[in-house]
């Protein structure tokens, strides 16, 4: 019998288990390391993702693959101990952002990649008599290493979801109440924002389940190409949207909102005006909501509705906003025009919009009264001979009046 003093073992008795287990865990140990470098190897010739990452990321799979190595040598050393605590011996030795560098997918290939490696070497990695037992056990642990993959992506994505959300209600919540904005955008950066113009929408919740209304905002909001950010203030959902560069022009606003607005509950939803990015989106929230809270004055109102068109209700409804803004856009302008084109105006409103009757009370033609009354229209993109018009201009003119005399 030949007594050279190399490491081979030799064949333990036949039916001996753990004898056939004691010497396959005795070579699986002196293979580790070689076994670790061979995967890597592989992933490097056959990953082409893997070749494009940095070299931390790639130095973290490769210890990753190591671990791996190591933990499956340790539980097939010690049977009994049950199930191997993967997810603590093998993830726990990559930091948390490899979860954002590495896909679940691309995981799942990497673990396909270290199987092929140890099965393609069980022959010699397995003491004689062996080679089911080890086969064997590398398929039970790989499966658990799946198992254990998809639990640490799934709680990955549960914790990056609940952190987003928070912070979205927190960019909601700034938005409405006009504090923080100098850190808007770092927040906005955070949760991947990156698109311009900015609007908001505003609408109610309708007894729905927030979540599902939420839910369901920014899915169709990112499917456009929108940025979106969404929250819940009470009974109101307010929707602020980064618009696609696909859409432009002065539409841009109200195309994005329509297919958005009917995921909102019932009764009208309310766009604030376009603004420069995210760090002003207060302006156009703001609008959104006192439209929404207004909009209960114009029942006929469209829906969706721009903010700007009902500056009346908000008026009214005490929004200082929109009646510096009726005053400035309308009322200033016309009595920079001269008295002519105010004096008609206002004698045409008291007059039932009467042509006649405002050429009577002013002694001109009624062809004077309907230069002024288009005149009038071109300053301020409100008709007076229409009714929606009208009551734009006769609040406009009041509060302007009012505007005067104070202080």
């Amino acid at each position: 019998m030949s007594t050279d003093s190399t490491d081979r073992t030799e064949p333990p008795a036949a039916g001996d288990d753990d004898a056939i287990r004691a010497a396959t865990v005795q070579r699986l140990e002196r293979a580790m390391g070689a076994l670790g470098t061979a995967a890597v190897a592989r992933m490097e010739s056959r990953l082409s993702w893997f070749r494009r990452m940095s070299a931390e990321d790639r130095s973290w799979v490769g210890l990753v693959a190591q671990s791996g190595v190591a933990a499956f040598v340790d539980w097939f050393k010690n049977p009994g101990r049950g199930r191997p605590a993967i997810t603590v011996e093998v993830f726990g030795t990559a930091p948390r952002e490899l979860t954002r560098s590495v896909t679940l997918q691309q995981t799942v290939d990497m673990i396909r990649v270290v199987i092929d490696v140890v099965e393609n070497q069980v022959d010699e990695l397995a003491a004689p008599g062996g080679e089911q037992q080890l086969r064997e056990a590398v398929l039970h642990y790989t499966r658990e290493v799946a198992f254990s993959s998809a639990k640490v992506y799934a709680r990955a994505a549960e914790a990056r979801g609940a952190w987003d959300a928070r912070l979205e209600a927190l960019v909601v919540d700034a938005l409405l109440h006009g504090d923080r904005e100098e850190g808007l955008q770092t927040w906005g950066s955070a949760l991947g924002w990156s698109r311009t113009p900015v609007t908001a929408l505003a609408g109610s919740l309708g007894g729905a389940d927030s979540e599902s209304v939420l839910e369901d905002l920014r899915s169709a909001a990112r499917r456009a190409g929108h940025d979106v950010l969404a929250g819940v203030q009470g009974e109101r959902v307010i929707a602020v949207v980064g618009i696609s560069e696909k859409l432009s022009g002065d539409s841009a606003v109200m195309v994005a909102a329509e297919p958005l607005a009917g995921l909102f509950g019932p009764g009208p939803v309310v766009v604030g005006p376009a603004v420069g990015d995210l760090r002003v989106a207060s302006h156009s929230v703001r609008a959104a909501v006192n439209g929404l809270r207004a909009a209960v004055a114009w029942p006929d109102a469209p829906r969706p509705v721009r903010a700007e068109d009902l500056l009346p209700e908000r008026a009214l409804e005490g929004d200082t906003a929109a009646r510096t803004q009726l005053v400035e856009e309308i009322y200033l302008p016309l009595r920079s025009a001269g008295s002519p084109l105010l004096d008609t105006l206002s004698v045409y409103l008291e007059h039932a919009s009467s042509l006649e009757s405002t050429a009577r009370m002013l002694f001109v033609h009624p062809n004077t009264v309907r230069y002024r009354l288009s005149r009038i229209a071109e300053l301020t993109g409100h008709a007076p001979a229409d009714g929606r018009g009208s009551f734009v201009l006769r609040i406009a003119i009041t509060l302007g009046r009012l505007s005067e005399r104070e202080p």
